[in-house]
């Protein structure tokens, strides 16, 4: 139960931003007994690779923050974040333990399919509201929001890998901040269309 809790909460963190689970499991792999990679994942531990990922957090921290550059590189990230969520699920050994199950075991792309649409509908989330944020505080307000994500992505990589229980909480109130940003974003569209469109001309 706790390896599939751990699981969930670096793929949500992933849909956030794709590389700090993968450094914090990384890191964490090399200097403590807290993560311990299965076989097939020990690269992720190899610190050339950290410091490949660390690099691409740098530039991805930066993008992120800059208005519209940001929504590009939302774009850019459809693909690297769900992976990431898969990638993190499945090196931190949850599918093998989630619940006993031998069927996960017996079928570990299960792992990578859990991580990939939790790491995506997280990601579709912060891509649909970052142009509203974005539009409703004239650009101010992009890197207010990325440093917020990228801080829950922090917290919740280290509470899914410490104190996995406390992901069901983080959780809950994700779903509260995805509701509170899903009725913005549908009241944004909304005035959007039913604002006047100057005469041609």
């Amino acid at each position: 139960m706790f390896a599939a809790l751990t699981g969930l909460g670096l793929s949500t963190a992933a849909g956030l931003n794709a590389y700090i689970p993968l450094l914090v499991v990384g890191v964490l792999a090399n200097l403590t007994d807290a993560v311990k990679l299965p076989d097939g994942y020990a690269w992720l531990s190899n610190w050339g690779v950290l410091a490949i990922i660390a690099v691409l957090l740098a530039a991805e921290m930066v993008l992120d923050k800059v208005p519209v550059v940001d929504s590009v590189n939302d774009a850019i990230q459809t693909v690297v974040r769900p992976a990431s969520g898969g990638v993190v699920f499945s090196a931190t050994n949850a599918a093998a333990e989630l619940d006993g199950s031998t069927w996960m075991t017996a079928n570990p792309w299960a792992s990578w399919l859990l991580g990939i649409v939790v790491a995506l509908a997280v990601h579709a989330l912060k891509s649909a509201t970052r142009p509203v944020i974005n539009a409703g505080t004239a650009g101010v307000g992009a890197p207010v929001a990325s440093a917020a994500e990228d801080a829950g992505a922090l917290g919740m990589s280290l509470i899914a890998v410490f104190v996995p229980l406390l992901v069901i909480v983080a959780l809950a109130l994700l779903a509260l901040v995805a509701w509170w940003a899903i009725r913005r974003v549908r009241r944004f569209r909304v005035r959007k269309r039913s604002r006047p469109h100057p005469p041609p001309g």
